[in-house]
């Protein structure tokens, strides 16, 4: 079965970057263990990505003339006016994350669809009830403050938990599906 997948790293109070988008906090576990085998099994089954206007600009920025997602369709949520790498299968979108979605199923031709980021991204499908799971790897570093998560209003019903287990430095990767109605309107 389908479903958006919002695959992230956080810090254990819960912050996906610094308030600055530095990450250097979390580049620092590069390499841990079981962390390349759990990527490339959850991209075995990603057909299609959705990604932020920052998290674009990010990877823009840190990744200058290559694209980490050869050959899988991605749509950029963005006001901004961006190009998209050579031979990268990009494009550019603006408005509503439900006014697409037809359109992500159908890239995605039957495989998942990855919320890349961010945060804010997340949070948009989870408060108009598309986001079905959310795959955690929680860092064992603390920030302090800056992106959060998923930034939602408030509180949501209880997660169910589906899968824990625990990788190398401490790292451990929780699998949670949100319940149908999970947030409302207001939770964004």
């Amino acid at each position: 079965m389908q479903r958006i997948q919002y695959f992230v790293a956080a810090s254990l109070d819960g912050f996906i970057a610094t308030s600055t988008d530095d990450l250097g906090w979390l580049l620092q576990f590069d390499g841990f263990e079981g962390g390349a085998q759990s990527y490339d099994a959850f991209m075995a089954g990603v057909g299609c990505i959705l990604m932020g206007g920052q998290t674009y600009a990010w990877l823009q920025e840190h990744d200058a003339g290559t694209w980490p997602y050869p050959g899988t369709p991605t749509y950029v949520f963005t006001h901004h006016e961006y190009t998209a790498p050579d031979g990268a299968d990009v494009t550019f979108v603006r408005g509503d994350v439900g006014e697409f979605i037809a359109d992500f199923r159908e890239s995605a031709r039957g495989r998942n669809i990855w919320v890349v980021g961010g945060g804010n991204l997340a949070a948009q499908f989870a408060a108009a009830g598309l986001l079905d799971e959310i795959i955690l790897s929680l860092i064992p570093v603390v920030l302090g403050e800056g992106k959060r998560l998923l930034p939602l209003k408030g509180p949501t019903p209880p997660l169910e938990l589906v899968a824990s287990r625990t990788l190398g430095r401490g790292i451990v990767e929780l699998r949670y599906l949100l319940a149908a109605g999970t947030t409302g309107p207001d939770a964004a």
